[in-house]
């Protein structure tokens, strides 16, 4: 009797094991890539100094499957700054994708673009940016690689153009903010993942470890861009466009994927 207990005490692991299992690959297979990895479809470009849609030099472009973000069509930077933003809006979901830097910085740059990309969550639409807007209004997940000179430089920090976040249980209004990320230097692919839960909690997720989270994302009602976008007095912000940053310095990214999440 004691053996049959045996075998039916594994069994019932085997089952709650396999259920698990189940349960894993079925969230799995709800993640959606959002490249194609052949080309833009469903991206739209918007950079500094002209309108939505419009891409000079070929800024995003796709090289070897990778969606690219490259600076090769300008001899000198100009205030390029570039965002790519997907054609969807979310509100609570989680996103992951790999990133690494590239070559060097154009000619011209800014010394803190160097080695510097985000990605912008909760953000305006491309077509309500002013043309010679750098920014969206945006919360940015802002991606940084090690530089020579051997300093501590974490990535999946936080930079808010035109918002706010409460942090710590207070509201948090510096521009940016590190995380607890190492340092990653080189080439190296780096796995960056942000769940975003409405204006709930926000994570940053480096290579599996949580680097940094905040809460309640809201517009800073001081901000001239932001203003334009709150509507009867809400600061709230519950929802909003992804898009990914070209700042100055070749990058590239790859795995893209999202997972809605129930609210």
């Amino acid at each position: 009797m004691k053996r049959v207990c045996i075998g039916l005490t594994g069994l019932a692991v085997a089952l709650l094991v396999g259920v698990a299992a189940a349960e894993d690959k079925g969230e799995d297979e709800q993640w959606v890539s959002l490249f194609n990895g052949k080309d833009l479809t469903g991206w739209t470009p918007k950079v500094t100094g002209y309108e939505a849609g419009e891409n000079p030099g070929d800024i995003f472009r796709v090289e070897d499957g990778l969606l690219t973000v490259s600076y090769d069509g300008f001899d000198k930077f100009e205030g390029q700054f570039g965002h790519l933003f997907y054609k969807d809006t979310f509100s609570h979901y989680r996103l992951r994708l790999e990133v690494r830097f590239v070559g060097e910085q154009l000619a011209g740059g800014p010394g803190w673009a160097n080695r510097n990309s985000g990605i912008m969550v909760h953000g305006q639409t491309p077509q309500s940016m002013a043309k010679n807007q750098n920014f969206p209004v945006s919360l940015e997940v802002q991606l940084l690689g090690g530089k020579s000179d051997g300093k501590d430089r974490p990535t999946a920090n936080l930079c808010t153009p035109g918002t706010h976040v409460v942090m710590n249980g207070k509201l948090h209004k510096a521009h940016c903010k590190n995380s607890a990320s190492k340092t990653y230097h080189g080439q190296q692919w780096v796995k960056v993942e942000v769940e975003v839960r409405g204006n709930d909690l926000i994570k940053h997720i480096v290579d599996g470890e949580v680097v940094m989270q905040y809460a309640k994302p809201q517009y800073d009602p001081k901000d001239k861009t932001a203003q334009k976008l709150i509507k009867d007095g809400d600061l709230t912000i519950s929802e909003g466009t992804i898009s990914l940053q070209a700042e100055s310095h070749n990058c590239q990214f790859r795995n893209v994927e999202v997972l809605v999440l129930d609210e």
